[in-house]
């Protein structure tokens, strides 16, 4: 039975970042992920990464510029946290050996990013998460002493001890179908978040809402799940994402009349207006008949030269020829908004805690809520790295201090039987594939830009009649060795209680903040939801309380880009 001081289960920026913080201060270290560590889906975060480093920045410009992005949902004190911290975390990266972009002066480069008054994005051309996730892997190298790494790992459920205390998880090992328990001291959830809950959407097809769902599963509540990000450039088709750095190099939007309409609801900023901002104002276009005859407008990246182009967003300019059968560098591309990011997850505190002992959370499975209502482009690789390593140090040090728990064997048998029930259905309900057809068309149907009751209402009988069928749903694969259909059949639930959650939450909140937009309730109500959401599961359905907003120095003002 394998035992680690701290287990991190997942394995992108956030999981290697966790592991490498928790193995320098000597902790026994084991990184549990589902796909090999460099296809996590870390990798697809293209445009850059925040850091006021310029001496003529500060980071508090960078926690204004967050706060106001967020909408006034984030909490103010992790937030500081995160752009206090960022400008020795970015150095650290490139002192690892992160390739970041030079200007002119050799000094590294930026470029803009949304939302931001500053040009503050730190880049590697279009493959930053690509980049920064190799460059953590090599690192993992040095510590395989008193590190190992499980890949191609799978957790079916995670463990609580006699106090409550989460002790560990069961998980199946992908290639050979075993299931094994896992010991540990502490747990760290860094398994992503749950875009493909909404289809299409941007998200790698193993972000299922994995560790969300895990963790609501043996109580631990979660937050903001209603605040959902549509970025503004994904291909109409499968949802790839055009990522914000073409923006930030100069591209313009155009509706097919040929306007550049994003003057009218951004004068300042225009296509660098927050994500939510310019996601409303496409989908305004698209709905009103501004837009082209396949539900889109256009991304104009011509306006930007042509060498910067192919020296700077080169695998765009990869996707939008192999899959729209565009040049970007000599016309326009159609996109419009699409799935792309979960501001809310497990609740934690600044150092990834959640409420149940021994239980953390870092990157976009959890909610510190540096994000709030809306996440600013290039604000994500910060947080998965920031709270990576607070997590991971402080699981470390806790881990000093107790004994590892013991978990009988009864727990593995009990989950193999679950596993052998799932295999042995018979085919009379509806295959997995079809239900999670049915959820991601439906979510992005009723839950996505505009939102209004009776859709969500909707959405609601919906995820619930699916739940019910999920129950029978039959898969065709009854073998051991890489079975995709048992791992389908599982994270299909998981999905549906992230759906579940997300369409509850977005119908309690009746009121317009950040990426949460209700046409029945189009102000902000600062007096009645200035709070987060927090769910927990409950029997039938999730139980909603409330939590402040942490406010320490920026109140709450109208919000303009």
């Amino acid at each position: 039975m394998p035992a680690h001081d701290v287990l991190i289960i997942g394995a992108g920026l956030a999981g290697q970042r966790a592991a490498l913080a928790a193995a320098s201060e000597g902790a026994t270290v084991g990184v549990l992920s589902k796909v090999h560590p460099v296809r996590s889906h870390s990798v697809a975060a293209a445009g850059g990464i925040n850091a006021a480093l310029n001496p003529e920045d500060s980071w508090e410009s960078h926690a204004y510029d967050t706060v106001k992005g967020s909408d006034f949902l984030g909490d103010q004190d992790a937030i500081e946290i995160m752009c206090r911290e960022a400008p020795n975390e970015l150095l650290h990266l490139e002192h690892i050996g992160v390739t970041f972009a030079r200007n002119d002066s050799g000094h590294l480069g930026t470029r803009a990013f949304g939302g931001a008054s500053a040009a503050r994005t730190y880049y590697v051309a279009d493959i930053t998460g690509q980049a920064i996730l190799h460059v953590l892997y090599e690192q993992l190298m040095k510590h395989h002493e008193q590190l190992d790494r499980y890949e191609e790992w799978f957790v079916t459920t995670l463990l609580r001890g006699d106090d409550g205390e989460c002790v560990g998880c069961v998980a199946r090992d992908i290639r050979h179908g075993n299931l094994e328990i896992f010991r540990a001291k502490n747990v760290i959830l860094a398994s992503g978040g749950a875009g493909q809950c909404f289809k299409p959407t941007t998200n790698a097809l193993i972000c299922t809402g994995d560790g969300i769902a895990q963790a609501y599963q043996i109580g631990a509540p979660l937050m903001d799940m209603e605040m959902i990000q549509y970025n503004p450039t994904t291909l109409a088709e499968n949802g790839f994402l055009i990522t914000e750095g073409a923006r930030g190099e100069g591209a313009h939007l155009y509706n097919a009349a040929g306007e550049r309409f994003m003057e009218k609801y951004a004068p300042n900023k225009l296509e660098l207006a927050s994500r939510d901002v310019v996601s409303r104002a496409e989908q305004t276009e698209i709905n009103e008949g501004r837009g082209f005859p396949d539900g889109t407008i256009a991304l104009d990246i011509t306006k930007v030269p042509r060498k910067r182009v192919l020296e700077a967003l080169r695998e765009i300019v990869n996707i939008g020829r192999d899959f729209a059968g565009v040049d970007i560098t000599r016309e326009p591309i159609h996109i419009r908004p699409g799935c792309h990011y979960i501001m809310g997850g497990v609740k934690t505190d600044v150092d990834g805690r959640t409420p149940i002992e021994g239980l953390y959370a870092a990157g976009e499975v959890a909610c510190v809520s540096v994000h709030g209502g809306n996440r600013l482009g290039a604000n994500s690789l910060l947080d998965t790295l920031i709270f990576g390593r607070r997590s991971g140090e402080h699981a470390a040090h806790r881990a000093r201090s107790i004994p590892l728990p013991e978990i009988p064997d009864s727990v593995l048998d009990d989950e193999q039987r679950k596993l052998d029930a799932l295999v042995r259905r018979e085919r009379t309900g509806r295959r997995v594939s079809e239900i999670r057809e049915e959820l991601g068309t439906t979510m992005n149907k009723y839950v996505a830009v505009f939102r209004e009751d009776e859709g969500l209402n909707t959405a609601l009988e919906v995820v619930k009649r699916l739940q019910e069928e999920a129950k029978t749903a039959y898969i065709d694969d009854q073998g051991k060795v890489f079975n995709q259909d048992v791992l389908a059949a599982i994270e299909m639930e998981y999905m549906l209680d992230c759906a579940e959650c997300i369409v509850v939450a977005a119908e309690h909140r009746k009121e317009s903040r950040g990426a949460q937009f209700r046409t029945d309730f189009p102000e902000r109500n600062d007096a009645e939801w200035l709070k987060h959401i927090d769910l927990t599961r409950n029997g039938a359905g999730p139980k909603i309380s409330y939590s402040e907003v942490t406010i320490t120095k920026w109140q709450p003002e109208e919000r303009k880009y």
